[in-house]
């Protein structure tokens, strides 16, 4: 506190404390969480740096099978000794609060079309069952009989005028 150019680092090993996230891909509560953190004095406050490593769970967008990723993010604030703006952070009581640092970060980190791998071919269309191997074409258009009559005077000819 208060004392320019002094530098601790720690590694902590906590829980989330919530669920992370609220779409295809989330870290659950009471996930594992590997924190990294070094706390920077300044003449202004506390300048915490960190790298969060934590597992996330997500369901694939292609095939929407489940599966687990090694998530990593890093942050880095600045903690004020006096509250100069609205949305400023403050050190309170010669502690900083990382919790809210920590869900922000590693919920804009999280990915918003997860793919279990990348060569996932996802669903045929036909079937529902995962593919194998990419698609290999066009396949077979079944036509919704409530269009046939639209597709009948599309491919008619039209008539041939006189002059």
């Amino acid at each position: 506190m208060h004392q320019a150019g002094e530098m601790r680092e720690a590694t902590l090993e906590v829980p989330a404390l919530e669920k992370y996230g609220e779409a295809v891909a989330v870290v659950p509560e009471g996930e594992d969480m590997t924190l990294e953190i070094r706390l920077e004095g300044l003449h202004e406050g506390i300048l915490v740096t960190g790298l969060v490593t934590t597992n996330a769970v997500a369901e694939c967008v292609r095939c929407l099978d489940s599966f687990e990723f090694e998530l990593q993010v890093d942050f880095q604030e600045l903690f004020a000794y006096s509250a100069t703006q609205a949305d400023s952070y403050t050190v309170v009581d010669d502690c900083v609060d990382l919790a809210d640092i920590i869900r922000d970060a590693v919920v804009l980190d999280l990915p918003f079309q997860p793919v279990c791998q990348p060569e996932c071919f996802g669903l045929d269309q036909a079937t529902g069952e995962k593919r194998t191997e990419p698609w290999s074409g066009p396949e077979s258009e079944v036509l919704d009989p409530r269009w046939q009559a639209l597709s009948e005077l599309l491919e008619s000819k039209p008539p041939e005028t006189t002059k």
